[in-house]
């Protein structure tokens, strides 16, 4: 559910920052300079959403290797609490930061939005 609503936004950004692009060489000067101000911040936007996406698919990895080693140690009879401890704690810093870095595109997104003709 995260990797979507996050892919869903990496998709929008890219769309924007595709229009913003073909509409740059018919754009007035000033035009010109708030699309290019537009796109910066749409970049910068990407760059934290896909930071985002890959500390999510990170921690859902690391989940994973909880699980087979769950398995593996209880099939072999061997303690390895101490790997699942260090794994599952990985991926929930993973997840974590990865909700802190999808923030801050949400404050990037909203502090540049423009409603109306303003």
């Amino acid at each position: 559910m995260v990797l979507t609503v996050l892919l869903s936004r990496l998709n929008r950004i890219v769309d924007r920052a595709r229009v913003l692009e073909n509409l740059l060489p018919s754009a007035s000067q000033s035009s010109k300079v708030e699309n290019r101000a537009e796109l910066h911040t749409l970049s910068r936007r990407a760059r934290w959403v896909s930071k985002a996406i890959t500390l999510t698919t990170l921690s859902g990895l690391l989940v994973c290797l909880v699980i087979v080693t769950l398995f593996i140690g209880h099939f072999l009879r061997v303690d390895l609490s101490g790997t699942i401890i260090l794994l599952f704690v990985v991926a929930m810093l993973a997840l974590v930061t990865a909700f802190v870095y999808f923030l801050k595109e949400i404050f990037l997104g909203t502090a540049t939005l423009r409603i109306g003709p303003f």
